[in-house]
């Protein structure tokens, strides 16, 4: 590693200075963002990521979160500051902010009602709690993926009763799926949902539910 300190009367060059600069809530949770993705794709052991996300968590300067995610694909790391989410094609949410991440760190964290989603959806919970009740989603895609990552912590995920759904997630010291039938097809046209990432030292539920107006029958006897 190079010496970065200025010798004689030379200034600090730009990515010096910018090193130091103090780091807000934001910028840890997109460096978690990047780590998780890394994680999920095999860049990380689940070690490493649980070593890197502590110290993403902890981290006060830019300089601090960089050195955490430079060794890392360049096609990991998402724009910085998006203007707006991409356009899906037409539809009742075209023009409503897509929620694109949902963050627990020794918090809790939850998406519910009529919230937009689009292709991708990022879970993360570390030491912490994330709910995501998708009945009354607006899904401005055909099918959406969500990254879901647990360390000591819990993810649970209510998808609509008719949705097709997938879950290829993995646990390691801990569980990760869907309650019984909450795996396979659904109803031509509705949503199809796909839930991946793994569950360490924590648990990541998935459960179709009917809607949440929907009463239950009366049985004759």
């Amino acid at each position: 590693m190079s010496d970065l300190t200025p010798t004689g009367d030379s200034e600090p060059t730009p990515d010096t200075h910018l090193s130091k600069v103090r780091a807000g809530d934001l910028d840890r949770r997109l460096a978690l963002d990047i780590l998780s993705l890394a994680m999920t794709q095999g860049h990380l052991s689940p070690t490493e990521y649980e070593d890197r996300a502590d110290k993403a968590v902890a981290a006060k300067t830019f300089g601090e979160l960089d050195a955490l995610t430079d060794d890392l694909p360049s096609q990991l790391k998402p724009p910085s500051a998006p203007a707006t989410p991409s356009a899906s094609p037409a539809s009742p949410a075209s023009d409503a902010e897509v929620i694109l991440n949902r963050i627990a760190v020794m918090s809790g964290s939850e998406l519910k009602g009529r919230a937009a989603v689009g292709e991708h959806l990022n879970a993360f919970a570390l030491m912490g709690g994330v709910e995501i009740d998708l009945r009354d989603a607006i899904f401005t895609a055909p099918t959406l993926t969500i990254r879901a990552n647990a360390i000591m912590g819990g993810i649970e995920i209510v998808v609509p009763e008719d949705a097709t759904v997938r879950v290829n997630g993995f646990g390691f010291m801990g569980g990760f799926g869907g309650e019984q039938n909450t795996d396979g097809p659904g109803a031509p046209g509705a949503p199809t949902i796909i839930v991946g990432g793994m569950a360490l030292m924590g648990g990541v539920s998935v459960a179709r539910r009917p809607p949440k107006d929907e009463k239950p029958s009366l049985k004759k006897s």
